[in-house]
């Protein structure tokens, strides 16, 4: 409808025809930006959707009568506000300019206004384009998914704004490089866990700033342990067995011996659970906890295992602490020292070669 559409005060609805006669009569010419006659309007106009424009017409002392329409609607006529619209307010009525400003300006201010003159000669008329521009706004994005390994996924992000915004999407990864789509939609088929994490849309039209808006994507798989070590503790010591397992959603933890689950509360024995790690903990080893035992991840998904062994390992005694450096250095010094003690026989061995000759 644009500004006003056909609101007008009501007592002056009889004038209007008139007016309309007098200013958009056939007769009436119009002025294209390059004409050197009056009026002349400004070249097109772009505003921000919520600033103000402002229409100027340029005229001359040869003018009688001017008015400012928007389409067919008439919004002053010389200082006679036509318009119920209070964002519409007159700037000036000079001899030489004749101008309004429309405030707070949204979408559908956008379109044709016209200045319209009337001189000693006819009426005449010049055009400008209001353009509004609007920021970007996502108006629609889909939900955080939770979704199994192999599946297939379809992201969506729908953007407004004019000009009609460029919507990209983006994986917030180390790994991630670049843009994995530039459209409203993403598809990734046959997710893997590598590709779970944040995925941020981002819509820009170089009104203002991109706006950005993220969606976190898991994608659960079943567990897999990624280390289980065996371990070597002399009797009476304290030792610790440990199972570290990756999965999504996180495993739960379970340690048997010889086909027999190990329970919370063993004397002795504890086992302490975090999402990836499980630890069984032996506060003073015996001969009887010696042998294999077994990790057992599991979630909803599936389950894995693995084998893990605590074996004795023997406390240094003090004929192996003998044969340690300081004890090889003890040797190597008498060996020296014999060497050292022989050298007195050289000469006598020199001579009695000498006398043999």
């Amino acid at each position: 409808m644009g500004v006003c559409g056909s609101l007008f005060l009501p007592w002056k609805c009889l004038v209007v025809v008139s007016l309309r006669l007098l200013f958009l009569v056939p007769t009436g010419v119009p002025v294209r930006s390059g004409d050197a006659t009056f009026p002349k309007a400004m070249d097109n106009v772009t505003v921000r959707q919520g600033e103000s424009a402002t229409l100027r017409c340029t005229i001359d002392n040869r003018v009688t009568r001017v008015a400012w329409l928007n389409r067919s609607t008439i919004l002053y006529a010389g200082n006679d506000k036509w318009c119920l619209d209070p964002r519409v307010v007159l700037l000036s009525n000079t001899q030489t300019q004749y101008s309004i400003e429309i405030q707070n300006v949204d979408v559908y201010d956008e379109g044709p206004y016209t200045c319209s003159v009337q001189t000693d000669n006819h009426p005449k008329t010049s055009r400008v384009h209001l353009i509004v521009q609007v920021s970007p706004k996502i108006v629609e994005i889909s939900s955080d998914i939770s979704i199994n390994e192999g599946n297939n996924i379809s992201l969506t992000c729908i953007a407004t704004g004019r000009p009609e915004p460029t919507v990209t999407w983006r994986h917030i990864s180390p790994k991630a490089v670049g843009f994995v789509s530039e459209d409203e939609y993403l598809e990734i088929q046959g997710i893997t866990r590598e590709q779970s994490g944040y995925y941020e849309c981002s819509a820009s039209n170089d009104v203002a700033a991109p706006v950005v808006r993220r969606v976190k994507v898991t994608v659960n798989y079943p567990p897999y342990i990624s280390e289980a070590k065996g371990t070597g503790v002399p009797v009476g010591q304290k030792g610790t067995l440990q199972c570290e397992a990756s999965a999504v959603p996180s495993a739960e933890f379970q340690w048997y011996k010889d086909d027999k689950r190990l329970v919370e509360g063993k004397k002795g024995v504890k086992v302490e659970n975090r999402p990836f790690l499980s630890k069984l903990i032996f506060f003073n080893v015996s001969e009887h906890d010696y042998g294999n035992y077994t990790c057992v991840a599991s979630n909803k998904l599936g389950h894995t295992n693995a084998s893990i062994t605590l074996f004795e390992l023997s406390e240094p005694t003090s004929s192996s602490l003998l044969q340690g450096p300081g004890a090889v250095s003890e040797v190597s010094n008498g060996t020296s020292s014999r060497r050292a003690g022989c050298l007195w026989l050289l000469p006598l061995l020199v001579l009695h070669l000498l006398l043999k000759f």
